[in-house]
């Protein structure tokens, strides 16, 4: 029994020893794992695959089962924990492309919507000066287009009789008296001439009366050529004096009323030229001239309307119609600019990729200013002649999460970040800066077909793409549950 005791013990301090041995030994400088150096280089570390600000002197997985990646000496970055290295094959085959920050003028385009309106210069009402009824209608519907001098009704007037037959009264016995007889009947005649010329009576009518005529009705008609857009006279009606029976619009030239949001209402001048586009044609462009900027603002839009003056030849552009508007804003001068797809826009800060040569990239918080059509401004964060990435580049919300998403890059086999889908573009939410796809089965992921919510890179990447589209993506996972697609193509 003593042997065997003593025998236990030696076990037992043989265990200890070799648990304190393997302890010291798992924990040291040099792990029994350890990756054997690729192409000669030295291995410096393995980091987090998910761009974690963590790293391991030995092999590990992380929480979700994933390798840490081995970094060798020359891969990393001499911008501190900023940047990042990709091979020059996986640079290509993600198409990266990269513009230079370059100093430009910035013409900006303000957009806005904007409606057809009749000029209301060119309106104009036919109403009689006088009491009567409507005897004969020419025009009798709204719509009706009309031309200078066509007639548009008749009416009687009592009024109108005792007025021309005291003027061929008048002028008769003008005609045949003397002296201050004659004086007297041609100031009468003169009077009762004036007062039919107050009543809108044609000069043809009024010689017809000089020469012995005499009418019982008067014809009115259309002052100008256009489209008759009210009426209100029936025939066999009573009208009253000053009583609007047709309203009459020139549509040769028109308004357009846009609707420009307050902030841009500056780069809005008198006189500029604007450019239009209605959705009733197609392909043809429409120009107009800035006439009159209204002293009001719409609270409900925050909006500021602006009013256009355009030809109408054919009487294309309708009252009421909606139409696209964009002024072009001359900028302030030549100021650095970039690319717009260059700047990465996650709503808490704005985020460029420099290209620093190499197959390295550093990620830049900037600070934009104008922005045009094609470029914005960079106010902070970039210099003349620094190489920003244009297209390839991620939605990174933390410098950490550019090195895994670029790491991914280097070794997609250890890194796992990069998938790639076909589907179809179903919807797009700007709002919430969200696209909903219907992709087919994602075999890195092991997904099956399926309708989700994916959150685009850059609004840049979504041009010319519209919902319905067959599309080819790729994403990447930003956080858990939160999938950001880097690149889309269009399919045939």
């Amino acid at each position: 029994m003593k042997q065997l005791a003593i025998i236990g013990a030696v076990v037992a301090l043989a265990a200890g020893a070799g648990y304190w041995f393997g302890g010291k030994v798992s924990h040291g400088d040099t792990p029994p794992t350890a990756a054997a150096p690729a192409a000669g280089k030295k291995l410096l570390y393995y980091r987090n695959p998910m761009g974690q600000p963590d790293t391991s002197p030995v092999p590990k997985k992380d929480p979700m089962g994933m390798d840490y990646i081995p970094v060798y000496e020359g891969e990393e970055t001499a911008a501190g924990d900023s940047g990042i290295k990709v091979s020059a094959e996986r640079v290509q085959r993600l198409g990266v492309k990269s513009a230079v920050v370059e100093r430009r003028v910035l013409d900006r385009i303000v957009r806005a919507a904007g409606r057809v309106e009749i000029d209301e210069r060119r309106v104009f009402a036919v109403a009689p000066k006088f009491e009567g009824w409507i005897e004969r209608l020419h025009v009798n519907a709204t719509g009706q287009p009309v031309g200078r001098g066509q007639p548009l009704f008749e009416v009687y007037s009592p009024e109108l009789v005792s007025a021309q037959r005291e003027y061929a009264i008048a002028a008769k016995a003008a005609a045949e008296a003397s002296g201050d007889t004659q004086a007297a009947m041609r100031q009468l005649a003169d009077a009762a001439l004036a007062r039919l010329r107050n009543w809108d009576i044609s000069e043809e009518q009024i010689k017809r009366l000089a020469s012995g005529g005499e009418a019982r009705t008067l014809t009115f008609r259309s002052p100008v050529a256009g489209v008759v857009t009210e009426k209100k006279a029936l025939q066999g009606a009573r009208f009253m004096p000053g009583e609007t029976l047709y309203q009459v619009a020139d549509v040769s030239a028109v308004w357009v009323v846009a609707d420009v949001p307050a902030q841009d209402i500056a780069l809005v001048k008198t006189g500029a030229r604007a450019r239009l586009a209605i959705d009733a044609y197609p392909g043809r462009g429409f120009e107009g001239t800035v006439s009159y900027i209204y002293p009001t603002m719409k609270a409900e839009t925050r909006t500021i309307p602006v009013r256009l003056e355009l030809a109408n030849p054919g009487g294309l552009l309708k009252p009421a119609m909606y139409a696209q508007v964009e002024f072009a804003a001359a900028g302030r001068g030549a100021v650095p600019t970039v690319p717009v797809s260059a700047v990465i826009d996650s709503g808490a800060r704005k985020v460029a990729i420099v290209e620093l040569g190499e197959g390295r990239f550093e990620s830049r918080e900037v600070k934009t200013g104008a922005r045009g059509d094609q470029y914005v401004e960079v106010l902070e964060g970039l210099r003349e002649g620094e190489r920003v990435v244009v297209a390839g580049n991620f939605l990174i919300d933390s410098e950490s999460n550019l090195k895994a998403s670029l790491g991914g890059m280097e070794k997609p086999k250890a890194s796992g970040v990069g998938h790639h889908a076909d589907g179809t573009l179903d919807a797009i939410d700007a709002r919430a800066g969200t696209v909903t796809i219907t992709h087919q089965p994602v075999a890195s992921l092991k997904w099956p077909a399926m309708t989700m919510e994916f959150v685009p890179a850059n609004p840049a990447l979504l041009a010319g793409v519209k919902p319905g589209t067959p599309i080819a993506f790729e994403f990447v996972e930003r956080k858990p549950g939160e999938w950001v697609i880097t690149k889309i193509e269009k399919r045939n």
